[in-house]
């Protein structure tokens, strides 16, 4: 027995020792594929490794660059960016878990099933990048990142703001979500306003959240300001009045614009209806559109004073020359001109353009010579682009005197058979204003006067002038008065064309004019389209709106009165002594 319990003692001892060599063995064996795997990884392949573990953790990423700003001529913002947050995400990450992108889709405002959707189709395309929602507020932010959903993480963007909203907006515009122009002179001076990204190295964690910063690879580069000519108070103050008319008169749109006389300059160009750029959901519609330099329309009675230019140029004529207007009416073949039913009898040529004879001026243009006649209108810039570089400007509509028919020389200078727009007819106003020179148009603040071209006869523009003064004072303009000021301008009354001729019930209403006249400084044409209140006449509905947004242009430009209490006929004499010197 003994003998037997010592066999199978020694027995168990040898298969405890096989049993210890074995796990020792096992051991030896791991830890000797330990170190082999170490040092394959930190030795072997040590940059494969790294490499890898820097794609994991370090990213390069983009720096946003700042857009221009775009100011007034005096500083004060249209137009400026704010940094603001997107949030984005890998589509791979965010894919496995769509309970939690659902909860991300609510604190978003966003569809919860397209969302999912989407970030599937891009997981399935292996793409890396998936936008959640662009340019979200903060707040909203941090709600999100707060789920802590694997996957989601934040960035930095910049979102466009426009301090006016409304106020100028036709002619600002507004840039996309990537801030491109797509309207007005954010389109116009897209490159000069666009910066230029930059990048930089960044250490993320496994949650994707930026950790540590490292070096910039490319430095962001900023896109640079514009000051623009436009004055955002004198703008106010056109768009408000703008609308105030548009309203009061139960009218379908309108336009003002303002011009320097001296520079070309736009001080303030307002349409209505408006829109506020600051709101996406509000560019709709087509209120985008500028109509001061897109839409047109035939100016009426505010062409007769280029028509007495032309007449003026072709030495057929003199100011105190007599025109018979009796009985009231002028037939040419089958048509018949009338003055509303008025015989105005015999009138010189300022009578003509202060009673707003269309039988006297269609008389004086059928004795001159249609191509002289087309100079000098074509030389005021009619029927050929502004050339302000404005996105959709257009030229309007002025036929070569080839192509006019016997009535059409007649209706083109009482306003009938061209098409202009309000930029148009405003610069045309101007020359008058700057003595018979042209200006170019421009959008930007000028620092210096620029080299005008000269279209008439400087003592002819000054005779002009001084029969538009005699409008506002003893005519159809008198509504366009501004108290302390000379005001000279025309007023305009057209019915709308449509298919097949013209609305005997629609009509465009139009003053146009520019002050002071002893030294204009400010020209100024308003337009109201369709005017259905009641009045529709140039002289009650738009010549009201210039006498308001004009005192405030004299007021913020600092332009002291010329027509103190005895003083007129003093001031008087100096324009016609300077015209006879020149």
């Amino acid at each position: 027995m003994t003998t037997g319990y010592r066999v199978m003692e020694k027995a168990q001892t040898s298969d405890w020792s096989r049993r210890r060599g074995l796990v020792l063995g096992g051991f030896a064996c791991l830890a000797i594929a330990l170190i082999s795997r170490a040092v394959y990884v930190q030795v072997i392949h040590e940059d494969f490794y790294l490499n890898q573990g820097q794609q994991r953790q370090i990213r390069t990423v983009e720096i946003p660059a700042s857009r221009g700003d775009l100011v007034d001529r005096n500083g004060d913002p249209l137009a400026i960016s704010a940094p603001i947050p997107s949030l984005f995400g890998n589509p791979k990450d965010m894919a496995t878990q769509p309970e939690r992108i659902r909860e991300v889709a609510e604190l978003l405002g966003v569809d919860a099933a397209k969302l999912v959707k989407r970030i599937a189709t891009d997981a399935d395309r292996g793409r890396v990048f998936t936008y959640l929602k662009r340019q979200v507020d903060p707040e909203v932010v941090d709600k999100v990142l707060a789920l802590d959903v694997k996957g989601v993480e934040v960035m930095s963007e910049y979102r466009r703001y426009y301090p006016s909203a409304g106020a100028a907006s036709h002619v600002i515009g507004f840039t996309g979500i990537d801030e491109n122009g797509r309207e007005g002179l954010e389109m116009a001076y897209d490159n000069w306003l666009s910066g230029e990204t930059g990048q930089r190295r960044i250490i993320k964690d496994r949650n994707g959240r930026e950790i540590a910063g490292m070096d910039v690879i490319k430095p962001s580069v900023a896109g640079k300001d514009l000051r623009l000519s436009i004055d955002r108070q004198l703008q106010y103050f056109a768009n408000r009045a703008l609308q105030e008319a548009v309203s009061k008169n139960d009218a379908e749109s309108g336009s003002v614009v303002i011009m320097d006389v001296k520079t070309g300059e736009i001080m303030a160009m307002a349409n209505y209806p408006t829109y506020n750029p600051n709101d996406l959901a509000d560019r709709v519609g087509g209120r985008q559109r500028n109509r001061s330099l897109t839409d047109v329309f035939e100016p009426g009675s505010t062409m007769k004073p280029f028509t007495i230019a032309a007449a003026l140029d072709s030495g057929k004529f003199k100011p105190d020359d007599i025109i018979n207007t009796s009985p009231g009416r002028y037939q040419i073949g089958k048509y018949v001109i009338s003055d509303d039913g008025k015989d105005n009898g015999w009138l010189d040529l300022t009578g003509i353009v202060t009673k707003s004879s269309n039988v006297g001026i269609s008389r004086v243009a059928r004795q001159l010579e249609p191509e002289q006649m087309w100079s000098v209108l074509d030389s005021f810039g009619f029927g050929r682009s502004p050339g302000s570089e404005f996105p959709g400007e257009v030229a309007g509509y002025f036929n070569h005197p080839s192509l006019w028919h016997h009535i059409e020389q007649a209706s083109i200078s009482f306003g009938y058979g061209i098409s202009v727009t309000a930029l148009q007819l405003v610069r045309a106003y101007a020359t008058l204003a700057n003595g018979g020179v042209m200006q170019p148009v421009s959008f930007l603040a000028q620092t210096e006067v620029p080299q005008g071209q000269r279209v008439i006869d400087e003592t002819i523009a000054n005779d002009v002038v001084r029969m538009l003064e005699a409008v506002v004072e003893d005519g159809s303009g008198k509504q366009a008065h501004i108290p302390g000021y000379r005001v000279a301008g025309k007023t305009g009354t057209s019915h709308k064309s449509q298919e097949g001729g013209y609305a005997e019930d629609r009509y465009v209403s139009v003053f146009a004019g520019f002050a002071p006249v002893s030294d204009p400084r400010f020209a100024a044409v308003v337009v109201v389209h369709d005017p259905k209140a009641g009045t529709h006449f140039g002289g009650t509905v738009a010549a009201p709106v210039f006498a308001d947004v004009m005192s405030h242009g004299m007021r913020l430009g600092g332009i002291e009165p010329d027509d103190l209490d005895g003083q007129r006929e003093q001031v008087s004499v100096q324009v016609i002594q300077q015209g006879e010197r020149s």
